[in-house]
């Protein structure tokens, strides 16, 4: 005797599989947090600099940090953060 999927059972599974939302949720962590956890390895805690060049004091425009975040470039890997959170952090970095 076979057993068979209840009909509600079969549309949930159909909406799951689906992926239903597939949008990203806000982040809710400040532009600091976010720099220290996805650009901190290689411009330095205090935007001094190791690997990557230092950002204290450069001058760069929000639109220009947003730019480099995007697209990479120099050894720097393309999205490293998206949407909201890079938004966040350039306007942070075109700040110090």
């Amino acid at each position: 005797m076979k057993k068979r999927l209840p009909i509600a059972g079969f549309f949930l599974l159909l909406l799951t599989a689906c992926g239903g939302d597939t949008e990203e949720p806000e982040s809710s962590a400040g532009p600091e947090e976010l720099y220290l956890g996805s650009c901190a390895s290689c411009h330095g805690e205090n935007l001094e600099g190791t690997t990557g060049p230092a950002l204290a004091g450069t001058g760069l425009s929000e639109e220009a940090v947003r730019s480099k975040i995007e697209n990479g470039g120099s050894g720097m890997p393309a999205d490293i953060l998206e949407g909201d959170e890079a938004n966040k952090v350039a306007a942070w970095i075109a700040e110090q």
